[in-house]
């Protein structure tokens, strides 16, 4: 039976609601969405990117799944494979744009396109801006991975999708993008980026059938929040990797502009019309958290 407080944080923050709705709404499945399509998705040997891998290897996807562990990697394709499915491990460190380069070339000679594009893998950094003066690295490091990464992936991409007149790009973005996230400047600031870019490019391809989708996602139970006692404190409502993979997945049939939970939307509306107090509620949850 699911924890009667993580179901509670869920309805809190509208994600079973969002969507349980686009589920009655819809008009496929899962495996009538991913026929025939190549979908590759970063930071793949675990987490999230690794659960949405299993479920869309299993619904007849052709899954590439890029990390920087090779074991990993061979592990996550060989449980695909093991239930039928379709998949292929690159191992890639991100932050060598050299190295991303040639696994770009290399999926495209492989593939022949990428239909699906996910921004998975990602860097955060906790740090006040006093502890930050002489760290300026943390921001240039984090904007490597979380932004310059990801658009040397969508340059690589894009033409393909362009050519066919279909594809996606999912961004894996963070609720702190709407609901604010002090102490983790760095890290929100490069998720805007990708953010700002997604719906520049948007625009831009508006009529080409290529979508971008922007999932703002609460806090998930993977490897990037062991090390951090405050991520720690909140583990007990965050969602599952599994759950995480499933929105994932939604997002592909769906494929919305924009998933994100009730409590972040209706945090930006405030931040956009009533600045002055939005600061002054993110303050006081900084405070508490220090």
């Amino acid at each position: 039976m699911q924890d009667l407080s993580g179901l509670l944080y869920k309805i809190r923050h509208g994600l079973d609601t969002q969507v349980s709705l686009s589920r009655l709404r819809r008009h496929r499945t899962l495996a009538e969405a991913v026929a025939g399509r190549t979908v590759l998705i970063t930071g793949a040997s675990s987490g999230i990117g690794r659960s949405a891998a299993i479920a869309l290897g299993a619904a007849g996807a052709t899954v590439l799944l890029v990390a920087r562990r090779a074991d990993e990697l061979d592990s996550a394709v060989a449980e695909i494979e093991a239930r039928g499915g379709r998949a292929f491990g690159y191992p890639c460190d991100l932050n060598d744009f050299d190295a991303l380069d040639a696994m770009t070339a290399k999926a495209l000679a492989d593939h022949g396109r990428v239909d699906i594009l996910v921004n998975n893998a990602g860097r955060s950094i906790r740090r006040r801006l006093d502890e930050s003066y002489d760290r300026f690295h943390d921001f240039e490091r984090t904007m490597r991975l979380n932004y310059f990464a990801a658009v040397r992936l969508i340059l690589a991409f894009a033409p393909a999708m362009r050519a066919s007149g279909d594809g996606q790009i999912i961004n894996i973005l963070s609720l702190a993008n709407l609901y604010g996230g002090p102490g983790y400047a760095a890290y929100v600031a490069s998720k805007a980026a990708l953010d700002s870019l997604a719906t520049n490019l948007q625009a831009e391809t508006h009529t080409e059938n290529l979508r971008f989708t922007s999932i703002y996602l609460p806090l998930v139970r993977t490897d990037m929040i062991t090390a951090n006692p405050v991520y720690q404190q909140a583990t007990a409502n965050a969602l599952t990797p599994e759950e995480g993979g499933r929105i994932i997945c939604d997002a592909i049939i769906d494929r919305p502009r924009r998933l994100a939970p009730v409590m972040g939307r209706v945090a930006a509306f405030v931040d956009a019309t009533l600045p002055e107090r939005a600061d002054s509620i993110r303050n006081a949850r900084f405070t508490r958290g220090m």
